[in-house]
């Protein structure tokens, strides 16, 4: 069975688009090979910043030989009825089969597929991948119609076995198949043919090229981390930039520079983001002091001065870059230590959403709000609201500017250099968090303060007006906002009454939208435009805008309440999501939010842990079937009878010993069960639930329900719903699937 090999030498290929290019080349060539009849043993994909490899290990030399059985029509069917069948199957009359059928004689044909050898099939699939490969973006070049990434200038193909190398002939748009290809563009040009993948990959590291990214990656944080090393310093890990950069060299050289003294005083996330952003350094730093002092490049090739050279334009290049930071920075200090809240009164002129008002607006309503939490958190009320009021501050600097992705982190050094306290400063670095799954939680308690008021701002702010997320579509990262939510509370153990401060939020932005379209201001609009004469057209379009805007003010008063309920559950969906991951059901969950109290996450999250953990045991699991059997039982009677029995049972009516036993549970169990879930014991709740197994299992084998004495009946009928009144105080089991 040969080999294939097949690269497609281009122009540089952008690094980001090289990973998802090399695997949509092995999914398109092999899927349309396989959709041809053809079978591989193995597939590898690879690429370089100049070319895309496909190799493929034990492909079939040929398709198989397929053979398909069409039944036609009856031998006395018109003979139009028989062309047509020859037609479709190609044959002649000779060449069909007549059988008996039960309807009489029929035609039946054999239609032979003969297989095809694998060049024919690649000679095809191979030009209709490359003809419309999924590029992001792409360009066409000369006068052909071909569209690739970069251009394409060669393309290698050949299948390999034991009786050598040939060539898959094909040709696209001019470029035809060879045996050749290049290897490093300085240090090894000219071409150079190959018989295989071994020999391939054996001929490019000669020259210079390494075909894997990951060698190349880890060819790049080896040289960089001993170099580090040697020099006492340690390099800043970033995965991301590591992946970006072996995706821009073919033939790694690391090298390490200085970075001149007069930056070494920036603040070092904003030395690490200039260098990553616009360079595409790594930051050395000293693991003594935390400070970024020197950075890592990697060239495409080796030089005579091991690098001299390049290192010095980079200098050049890097000192007019954290020129401009540093800059930034000093003006921005003075700002903020004359008068930080001037950054915050020019969002006033900054627009959040232009039904939600200005970010200004959205900050009165957040600075509120973490006012109202704080007591409930352990955090000073007054520090809160002013935590919240400098914490976006930073969103008019410059340095923010320049870098949105350090927004907070600045807002946190300027806040100090204001004269804030550190936990205030804090606050305005930790408010954005957890911006993800991973992402850590804050647990100072003004920090969580603020970012709980952010959050929950952005949810019932979006909620208002009915902007929520639809399917994939999330454009307002509302989900990100509740699992942020969800997390804050559960990893701070907080027990909060979600609901309430939902509708505070809701209120806070009714009046908001409700001030922003004062109608005395509008009305005052429409006299000065009267007085000036400017009618027709502009003034009944106003006129039109006034009555659209009390409508949505008098909507959004309509559906405040309806809001805050559908938030409610948008979040707890988010929080079935967030705890499927830790192994807790969804309909344990949905068991447990049927009880009052939903509002408290963490109450909430107990219960259900207790709950899956209680299921999870042989009690827990009898105790649900006798629950059910009971439940059943019961439904089964009040639908027959037309009545609810709900009026408690009478133990001077219990004939049996296990009747006798299950009414002394029950109440041991009721007065056992109170105090636990008063104090959130849930665990000691569940354990007091286990104890009704037997009595419960003990009644069902020895007491018939549906007695012919129909007082004795009533009665065993309401002790059922004693029962299963007794476990829906811990949860609603019948949401429990199973």
């Amino acid at each position: 069975m040969p080999d294939l090999l097949l690269e497609l030498f281009s122009e540089e290929i952008p690094a980001r688009m090289q990973a998802r290019a090399a695997e949509d080349l092995k999914k398109l060539v092999t899927d349309g090979l396989v959709e041809a009849g053809l079978t591989y043993a193995g597939a590898g994909a690879f690429s370089t910043p100049r070319r895309l490899v496909l190799a493929l290990e034990g492909l079939s030399a040929e398709s198989p030989t397929l053979s398909e059985e069409r039944k036609g029509p009856r031998a006395d069917a018109p003979e139009k009825a028989l062309e047509g069948f020859l037609r479709a199957t190609g044959l002649t009359k000779d060449q069909l089969e007549l059988r008996d059928d039960k309807k009489g004689q029929t035609y039946f044909a054999t239609i032979v597929k003969p297989g095809r050898p694998a060049e024919d099939i690649l000679a095809e699939v191979i030009p209709a991948t490359i003809r419309n490969f999924p590029w992001p973006k792409s360009m066409r070049w000369g006068a052909g119609p071909l569209r690739w990434v970069r251009p394409l200038h060669s393309i290698l193909c050949i299948l390999s076995d034991e009786a050598g190398a040939r060539v898959v002939p094909f040709d696209v748009d001019g470029l035809a198949t060879g045996d050749t290809t290049e290897g490093h563009r300085f240090m090894a040009p000219g071409r150079f043919s190959v018989s295989g993948f071994d020999d391939y990959a054996a001929k490019l590291k000669k020259a210079h090229v390494v075909l894997s990214a990951e060698e190349r990656a880890d060819h790049i944080w080896h040289d960089a981390t001993t170099m580090a090393f040697a020099a006492g310093l340690e390099v800043v890990e970033d995965k991301g930039l590591l992946a970006e950069v072996a995706g821009l060299v073919e033939w790694p050289v690391v090298l390490m520079g200085e970075i001149g003294a007069d930056f070494l005083a920036l603040p070092p996330e904003v030395l690490q983001t200039s260098m990553r952003e616009h360079q595409k350094f790594f930051s050395v730093r000293n693991p003594a002091t935390g400070r970024i002092e020197r950075f890592i490049t990697v060239a495409n090739r080796e030089t005579a001065d091991h690098g001299a050279t390049i290192l010095a334009g980079n200098g050049k290049v890097l000192a007019a870059r954290l020129s401009d930071a540093k800059f930034f920075w000093e003006n921005d200090l003075r700002v903020a230590r004359a008068d930080i809240a001037q950054w915050t009164r020019s969002l006033e002129n900054v627009t959040f959403h232009n039904r939600l008002g200005t970010q200004a607006a959205r900050i009165d309503r957040i600075a509120a709000l973490a006012r109202d939490l704080a007591p409930a958190l352990g955090a000073d009320p007054d520090q809160a609201e002013t935590a919240a009021r400098i914490a976006k501050a930073d969103l008019s600097s410059e340095m923010v500017y320049e870098f949105p992705e350090l927004q907070g982190l600045m807002g946190r050094y300027y806040a100090s250099a204001a004269g804030y306290p550190a936990e205030v400063a804090a606050a305005a670095q930790d408010h954005y968090s957890p911006l993800g799954p991973s992402d850590d939680v804050p647990t100072a308690p003004l920090s969580v303060a603020v970012a709980l008021a952010d959050k929950l701002d952005t949810l019932a702010g979006f909620w208002a007006i009915d902007e929520k997320p639809t399917g994939s579509k999330d454009p307002y990262a509302l989900r990100r906002a509740a699992l942020g939510v969800i997390r804050l509370v559960l990893t701070n153990g907080l027990s909060l009454p979600l609901d309430r401060f939902i509708d505070a939020q809701l209120v806070r932005i009714e009046a908001a939208v409700n001030a922003a379209l004062d109608e005395d201001t509008l009305e005052a609009l429409l006299g000065e435009i009267a007085e000036h004469g400017v009618f027709g057209g502009a003034f009944h379009a106003l006129k039109d805008r006034l009555d659209d805007l009390h409508e949505d003010v008098l909507a959004l008063e309509n559906k405040v309440p309806d809001a805050s309920d559908d938030l409610l559950r948008f979040i707890h969906d988010r929080l079935k999501v967030h705890l499927k991951g830790e192994g807790i059901r969804h309909d344990v969950i949905d068991a447990c939010l049927a009880l009052p109290g939903a509002d408290d996450l963490a109450r909430l999250v107990r219960r259900a842990e207790a709950l899956s953990a209680f299921l999870g045991s042989e009690d827990g699991e009898n105790l649900l079937q006798g629950y059910k059997r009971a439940a059943n039982i019961l439904a089964q009677a009040e639908a027959k009878d037309g009545v609810e029995y709900r009026f408690g049972a009478d133990v001077k009516f219990a004939e049996t010993t296990e009747e006798k036993a299950l009414f002394a549970a029950l109440s041991e169990a009721g007065q056992a069960i109170a105090p636990a879930l008063e104090s959130d014991d849930f665990p000691a709740a569940m354990a007091v639930m286990a104890g009704l197994r037997a009595p419960i299992d003990a009644f069902f084998e020895a007491v018939q329900v549906n007695d012919e004495n129909e007082i004795l009946r009533r009665n065993r009928l309401n002790l059922l719903h004693e029962i299963t009144a007794s476990c829906a105080r811990i949860a609603d089991l019948s949401r429990i699937e199973g």
